[in-house]
């Protein structure tokens, strides 16, 4: 994440997430139930992005999403469109990768995307607090390239 911890949108929430490591393999718990951060279940879905590919902007009126990273690199984008919240108009950015693995919940109302910004493809695991409704999808776009959201996807390089 660019900026200090206080800088959050408000609402959004941010978890490091411990690996457990042995001559097996690695274990990481990414959300319990019985965690604070535990809204509620409504599914569970993992999405893919290939190397250099924008998937953004998307919000939701209803549902929380709780993103983390599974496999590659990723820089996660947030920005606040909500009329009465104090952090409208703020802008966070997170790098979860494999060697630093994050899990972000974000609040209604919050625009989200990512990029790919590793190699290989990049995993992420959605566990948000609604199940998708085909007929009616708590689901508002806009495109990554507009200038509707002041954010340039491109590297920043310094």
């Amino acid at each position: 994440m660019t900026g200090k911890a206080e800088e959050l949108i408000e609402g959004v929430k941010v978890k490091e997430l411990k690996v457990h490591c042995d001559e097996r393999g690695r274990l990481f718990e990414v959300l319990r139930s019985d965690e604070v951060l535990f809204a509620r279940f409504g599914q569970a879905y993992i999405t893919t992005c290939y190397p250099g590919v924008v998937k953004a902007w998307h919000m939701h009126k209803q549902q929380i999403d709780n993103l983390s990273v599974i496999r590659g690199s990723g820089k996660l984008v947030l920005f606040d469109a909500r009329e009465s919240s104090p952090t409208k108009g703020e802008i966070n950015e997170f790098f979860p990768c494999d060697e630093r693995r994050l899990f972000v919940q974000i609040p209604t109302g919050v625009y989200h995307g990512f990029k790919n910004i590793g190699a290989g493809e990049l995993l992420i695991l959605n566990i948000p607090t609604q199940v998708y409704n085909t007929d009616q999808p708590d689901e508002y776009r806009i495109d990554p390239h507009s200038h509707d959201i002041p954010y340039d996807w491109s590297r920043k390089d310094g």
